[in-house]
């Protein structure tokens, strides 16, 4: 068994009447679909068997976009595969020309969702190879969007996963099911991009010997391992450093699994001859606020008044994170703060680095 396929996510496609020109926001929407067609001429040169999409691939959710999009992937030379992020299916019912929750596989019906009225699906993308799309996309009786699985999603999953013994397993899913940053589940910062109830569906994939999860929404580099299982999550395209990936998984004679993963960005586009430096830019212009929140809240508790004062030296701080396989030290701050955020740098438990987020092989 050997193949290759490639991951964007986030791509935030928005069409040209649906931007609002004047919102505040980190990612370059302008720019979605231009740096999607040079990601899509570039795969297009390669032997790609499949693409992955986990979600947030369109900016709000919006008719025009989701159209786009749709009609955009059934020109590829290669099967394209999504689920559906927070931003896809924002709204429980359709409204001011978005689409509803229930919408969303009647568009993607050639791209994984075979059943039209089921947010979730499996499929046998090559001989021996199982993909799974999961919705974590739900919403409370108030009409407040939620991340995470329903209880006849899981229960269809664990209805799945013992038919898959002798497939190799590869779950795609929006939020984050393992912690991409320190204390991730529990910071107020961080909690909302992972997937609540994130430790059962942990649970039922190590039992099932899943070792592979894909996702998106925290816009960032990273890869994450926990219970013998790496979840690989994939910068925005929209936003710094415009990430994707293209992955070579390969069955070795003895039977274990090589995987070869490389990163790639894009650095330009017409009209945007510059596009990251303007994005890192755009990030640390706005960061402000974010550091103020993380500098005051827990763990670290500043004083409104201290944090301020360490808020320039962090202003490049989550465009570092994004970008992935960073190590961060900030001498000048106190012991405690510099250890902080010395945590959040590419490293291991016993504090070497561990640059595994753009370039690396994993065995399995």
């Amino acid at each position: 068994m050997k193949f290759r396929f490639a991951i964007i996510s986030d791509p935030h496609v928005a069409v040209s009447q649906t931007i609002d020109y004047n919102a505040t926001r980190f990612s370059v929407v302008e720019a979605s679909i231009l740096a999607l067609e040079k990601v899509f001429s570039h795969l297009e040169q390669l032997e790609i068997d499949f693409l992955l999409l986990p979600g947030d691939l369109t900016q709000d959710g919006e008719l025009d976009n989701h159209s786009w999009l749709q009609q955009r992937l059934g020109k590829l030379p290669f099967p394209a595969y999504v689920v559906p992020g927070n931003h896809d299916v924002p709204n429980l019912d359709p409204t001011n020309g978005r689409i509803g929750f229930n919408q969303f596989p009647h568009y993607y019906h050639h791209h994984g969702y075979s059943q039209p009225n089921q947010l979730y699906y499996t499929h046998e993308i090559l001989p021996g190879v199982q993909l799974i799309g999961l919705n974590s996309n739900q919403f409370n009786q108030q009409g407040k969007q939620l991340g995470c699985l329903d209880s006849e999603q899981l229960t269809w999953l664990e209805n799945l996963l013992p038919q898959l013994k002798e497939q190799l397993i590869l779950v795609m899913v929006h939020h984050n099911v393992i912690e991409h940053l320190p204390g991730q589940a529990n910071h107020e910062l961080g909690k909302r991009y992972m997937l609540d109830n994130a430790n059962l569906l942990l649970r039922m994939l190590t039992n099932a010997g899943c070792q592979l999860i894909f996702t998106g929404h925290l816009h960032v580099q990273d890869v994450a391992y926990s219970n013998n299982i790496y979840e690989i999550t994939t910068g925005s395209l929209v936003s710094y450093p415009h990430p994707y990936r293209i992955i070579d998984i390969e069955r070795q004679p003895h039977g274990n699994i090589n995987l070869n993963l490389n990163s790639y960005r894009v650095n330009q586009v017409e009209g945007w001859d510059n596009l990251a430096e303007i994005s890192r830019q755009r990030i640390g212009d706005r960061s402000f606020g974010f550091m103020m929140k993380l500098l005051t809240s827990s763990p670290l508790d500043i004083s409104p008044a201290e944090a301020e004062k360490l808020v320039p030296d962090l202003r490049y701080f989550w465009a570092d994170i994004a970008h992935g396989d960073n190590l961060f030290d900030f001498p000048h701050f106190s012991a405690s703060i510099r250890s902080y955020f010395e945590k959040f740098g590419a490293i291991k438990p016993d504090g070497t680095p561990h640059l595994i987020d753009n370039r690396t092989t994993l065995y399995l």
